[in-house]
């Protein structure tokens, strides 16, 4: 092997690969002769990981692929960076991809089941795009509709390691619930500054009408 250090080179593949690297994809930079076992690869990895615990950057492992990337807590400037405005889904997307990300592999039927709504072609087109879910198989019933699961890219898209690190749903059902909550308090806020609002207008009228009633001298129009 050359003068630069294993952990260099890994490094620097890390960098450049735009995607988790599996151990087998690091092993292939090397030539025959000189690829490193496992446990090597694993002992470089480990050494960038303690290398990056005081800077900016992080080794993540995905699915057993690895990854360097920014803590989220540089989010906030690193997104200004950005050319794009980020991509903003219906309700109904995120709601059919959390359904598949618990209960994959699942058929577009028992997302239906589950919602209680059709689910259109155009979402499951809009997350297979998205690269977040994949068909990985199809279920043995008449029919045989496809099975849907998640993908790697969702893991990295959201962060995560593996499935596992997915919240409980009882979490998922309280945010959901504290949502609806402020969605409803916002409503009835707007309702009574609305229903206020209404009220100064047509005192204030009442008030206008008045005045019209009696002469520029305060006599009552009537008692002429």
């Amino acid at each position: 092997m050359s003068e630069i250090r294993l952990k260099d080179i890994i490094q620097a593949a890390l960098l450049v690969a735009g995607e988790p690297l599996t151990l087998e994809r690091l092993g292939s930079l090397f030539g025959e002769e000189e690829q490193p076992d496992r446990q090597v690869l694993l002992a470089a990895l480990e050494e960038i990981e303690a290398d990056c615990r005081t800077g900016p950057m992080e080794l993540r492992c995905l699915d057993r692929a690895y990854r360097l990337q920014t803590r989220a807590e540089f989010a906030p400037w690193l997104n200004r960076l950005l050319a794009e405005r980020p991509s903003r889904y219906s309700r109904a997307v995120l709601e059919t991809l959390a359904i598949i990300a618990y209960r994959q592999p699942t058929t577009r039927g028992e997302i239906e089941a589950i919602r209680g709504v059709a689910v259109s072609s155009e979402i499951i087109k809009t997350l297979s795009q998205r690269e977040w879910i994949r068909q990985v198989g199809t279920k043995e019933v008449p029919g045989r509709p496809a099975l849907y699961g998640t993908t790697r890219a969702f893991l990295e898209h959201f962060n995560l390691t593996s499935l596992g690190d997915l919240p409980p749903l009882s979490e998922l059902r309280i945010a959901a619930a504290e949502e609806q909550s402020d969605i409803m308090h916002a409503d009835d806020k707007r309702d009574t500054e609305a229903d206020t609002e209404a009220d100064t207008e047509a005192d204030t009228e009442a008030d206008s009408d008045g005045a019209a009633s009696a002469d520029p001298q305060g006599t009552p129009i009537d008692s002429l």
